[in-house]
């Protein structure tokens, strides 16, 4: 199975999810009531900035308390026992405020100025601009930032916790008009009423539900957390349409665990510097807003804004200790408007930190809700995740197997359903609601629903290209049709069985024909599963057989789509060098669960040029001898780690979900001499690293390298590099966009891929630009290699001669005293979906049909 770096999955399983949200149920927020308002003025009504809203009678705590925003506005969500709020803020006498027990209401505030019996005071102090120098709010958060150390989890030696998650998401804002449709009149017990929306749409659609119970240890030296998941349970969907596991993975992945602790803090696939980092006094700005002495210890509350609204910061409160540790005892964040932050809508977090029996804080809970959708005002997807902690000990010595393996395990029976139910309900941490009980009897209702089972058929065409046919799928439809010079007009059509069909025997076949060159193509394989799971899930433990008669560009190894894929059908310039393939094939793959892979492979293939393409070698005397037909035998080897690697399993490709961790792939292969009509023998070392590097505020980078050596002497070109080209007009990340096919061999080579997303950190400052939210985009590949004498026909006769154009000029070639190298500028989020970049190769101009320059595009999702 190959693996994707494309992010337009991410768009594919968003949307899926928000066209199965029309078919569930979500959480309700229990005991709790939100109130929001708007603070003002009682005269001029002006907005009142940085006023306190605190609950009357309750204990001084984060959250019972908060501050007004520059605009006036508050939230604050408190236990429904308590009926009043106070309003107060310097300058004007407090006000007391009744509320009712709805779960949200809205209030507005009018606040009465302590000066309304003077007739007229004018005071007009200097406008001063805001500076951290002797500003004692700047001084205290580097205080806080001190003591991060001895402060958070992760200055103790030895910690350990007991940790409860759950995650809902569903489809929100929806209509009256729209619950009532009559495509809807069998699915009406699924639609709840949404207390806390803000319009009239007042319904919503809850669509997945998933829980967890683990328990996590925590060493420092050396570093390493451990995760136990004693318990896990959730809303599955039928795994025909939708990899359930993968699903949880990405939403966990947009859900993460906020630690105020860190410098960055990734959510939605973004990073975003805490309001404690190292460097938040550089792009944040903070106000002292309220002293709590209520409470042991004093706290101070700490408000902060970005200094530039667009970039990827937050706004909020925090609430320091004075008890001369400077712990964050509670914190209430979101993000501002203006951010260069895809489909959110909305985005809240709440963190409450609880004392230990040493009086020092760790994290209690954390919630973190968000609202996604196309439009600021039309259906969304509403998400929210909330993490419990309790039983923290520290300084309690494991021994060394706790923390061995992968960072999170499975440590309970999957098939024991009974005793996972059983273990939730004496285990979980927060009661669910009603309505958050009923979501797992509602998916497992809605699925036997004959008309929703036709809806997923046809979604899982539209998004992954097959359509189901009993026991059998047929697909992918882009392939039924495409062209090239050689075959024409080309037709195709073919399928594969599923797990109704058999789980541990899989078969996939298609036949093509091309009405240019009157050939039929055709593809056979068979798949036996030794673990009694798809061939296409984690952990996979196959061995498949399979023979293949098609075309193929040569050094076209395409990893995500078939090469035959329509899109791809148009090419610029000259590309009629083809090879007629037949392919016998073994393969043998072997996961395990730490994401180490092991492959072993076995081909025996034959190939003949179609085309323009010619095997010919000319000798000292000027004779030409033609190859009809060349024949290798291969085994091959490929290794692949990637530590504590997420994905979403697609119907043909995974989709990584990336992270901080490295990939690293090692591949062997050895041409094998008089095995099954084998003409050659060499060795081919192929070793590759890649990585995301997260640059905080100012981006990331994609950097891949890779590096080969071929061994042997006589080698063909067909056998060995052929770099990988691009001559269509598609942004490709993993080719050389402005480099023809079959352009340069070698049989050594080093390459480096560099792409630099920026997220618009510089664009966001440009006014008028920055309402656009374009995201700057650069990038810069280089490869360089070459041929030893006994592999290039410039100095041997017994190779391949380089290829030639139709104009009879050599159009293929070795690397000369300089690498390869091409680069570009581009702009993303364009409409929030494509990227189109400024592509400049940099050097072999002379090459013919060599392009200096291009314009090349890319769909492309980010949040």
């Amino acid at each position: 199975m190959e693996y994707q770096r494309s992010s337009s999955t991410i768009a594919k399983t968003l949307f899926l999810l928000a066209s199965v949200m029309l078919v569930s149920i979500t959480a309700a927020l229990g005991q709790l009531k939100t109130v929001q308002g708007i603070v003002k003025d009682s005269k001029t009504k002006q907005p009142i900035g940085y006023a306190t809203v605190a609950v009357v009678g309750a204990p001084a705590a984060p959250g019972n308390a908060t501050s007004t925003e520059e605009s006036g506005r508050f939230t604050l969500k408190f236990p429904k026992n308590y009926v009043k709020i106070r309003v107060s803020s310097v300058g004007y006498d407090y006000k007391d405020v009744f509320v009712t027990n709805d779960e949200t209401q809205q209030i507005e505030v009018l606040m009465e100025s302590q000066d309304n019996t003077l007739d007229e005071v004018v005071v007009r102090a200097k406008k001063r601009k805001y500076t951290n120098k002797d500003n004692p709010a700047v001084a205290l958060i580097r205080k806080v930032i001190e003591n991060k150390s001895k402060n958070r989890l992760t200055g103790q030696q030895f910690a350990q916790y007991d940790q409860y998650e759950k995650i809902s998401l569903g489809l929100s804002n929806l209509s009256e008009k729209f619950v009532n449709k009559k495509i809807f009149k069998n699915y009406q017990f699924l639609f709840e009423v949404d207390d806390s929306a803000k319009t009239a749409n007042k319904y919503l659609l809850p669509a997945f539900m998933e829980e967890k119970l683990s328990k996590v240890y925590f060493r420092k030296d050396p570093k390493k957390t451990k995760q136990y998941i004693i318990g896990e349970q959730r809303a599955q969907f039928d795994p025909k349409f939708i990899d359930n596991d993968g699903l949880s993975a990405y939403f966990n992945k947009l859900y993460e665990t906020v630690d105020i602790y860190d410098n960055n803090i990734t959510l939605v696939t973004n990073q975003f510097l805490s309001p404690i980092a190292n460097s938040a006094p550089t792009f944040y700005k903070f106000f002292i807003t309220d002293t709590i002495k209520t409470q042991q210890p004093w706290l101070v509350e700490l408000s902060f804004f970005p200094r530039n609204k667009a970039d990827m910061l937050f706004k909020g409160q925090l609430y320091i200790t004075l008890d001369g540790n400077y712990a964050v005892q509670g914190a209430n964040m979101t993000v501002a408007d203006d951010i260069n932050l895809n489909f959110v809508r909305d985005m809240n977090i709440e963190l409450k930190f609880d004392q230990d029996e040493s009086k020092r804080f760790y994290l209690s809970q954390s919630t973190l809700g968000i609202d996604f959708s196309l439009t600021d005002k039309g259906t969304g997807i509403r998400g929210n995740r909330t993490v419990n902690y309790k039983n923290y000990k520290t300084g309690v010595v494991q021994p060394d197997s706790i923390y061995s393996g992968p960072e999170t395990v499975i440590a309970y029976n999957i098939a024991d359903g009974k005793g996972t139910r059983k273990l939730f309900d004496t285990q979980r941490q927060i009661p669910l609601t009603k309505n958050e009980l009923n979501i797992y009897h509602n998916i497992d209702t809605l699925q036997q629903i004959p008309s929703f089972k036709t809806f997923m058929d046809i979604a899982a065409l539209v998004l992954s290209g097959y359509k189901q046919a009993g026991p059998v799928e047929i697909g992918p439809v882009n392939t039924f049709y495409s062209f090239n010079p050689v075959e024409g007009f080309r037709l195709r059509v073919g399928g594969r069985t599923t797990e109704s069909f058999s789980k541990r025997f899989y078969a996939e076949s298609y036949a093509a024909y091309g009405f240019k060159d009157e050939k039929w193509k055709y593809f056979l394989s068979g798949t036996y599963a030794f673990n009694n799971k798809s061939v296409y899930s984690f952990p996979q433990h196959y061995i498949r057989a399979s023979f293949q008669r098609d075309t193929k560009i040569p050094g076209q190894a395409l990893e995500f789509i078939q090469e035959d894929n329509f899109l791809l059908s148009f090419k610029r310039g000259d590309n009629e060098n083809y090879i007629y393939n037949d392919v016998y094939r073994v393969d043998y793959r072997k996961e395990f669960e730490n994401r180490l892979s092991i492959g072993l492979g076995f081909n025996a293939t034959k190939q003949s040029p179609a085309g323009s393409l010619r095997y010919q070698i000319i000798d000292d005397n000027g004779q030409t001898k033609v190859f009809n037909e060349i024949n290798s035998t291969e085994l091959s080897v490929n290794i692949r780690y990637a530590p504590n690697e997420q994905f979403y399993q697609g119907k043909l490709y995974r989709t990584p979900i990336f992270n901080e961790y490295p990939i690293f792939n090692f591949n062997y292969t050895a041409g094998l001499k008089d095995v099954f009509k084998g003409e050659y023998s060499y060795h081919n070392f192929n070793v590759g690293a890649f990585k995301r590097f997260y640059l905080s505020q100012f981006g990331y980078a994609d950097i891949d390298v890779a590096g080969t050596y071929i061994a042997g002497k006589g080698i063909p070109f067909p056998f060995l590099t052929i770099h990988r080209a691009n001559q269509t007009y598609a942004y490709q990340l993993n080719s050389y966009n402005l480099m023809n096919f079959l352009e340069f061999v070698s049989d050594h080579h080093a390459s480096a891929n560099i792409q630099y997303y920026m997220n618009g950190f510089l664009l966001n400052k440009i006014p008028g630009i920055k309402k656009l939210k374009l995201r700057e985009v650069f990038s810069f590949k280089a490869v360089y290699g070459g041929l030893r004498d006994e592999n290039n026909p410039d100095h041997s006769d017994k190779v391949f001669d380089f290829q030639k154009n139709a104009d009879n000029i050599q159009s293929s070639y070795t690397f000369g005293s300089d690498p390869y190298m091409e680069a570009s500028v581009g702009l993303s989020n364009i409409f929030k979906i494509l990227r189109v970049d400024y592509v400049r190769r940099l050097n072999y101009l002379d090459h013919p049909g060599a392009p200096k320059s291009g314009i090349r595009a890319r769909i492309k999702f980010d949040f």
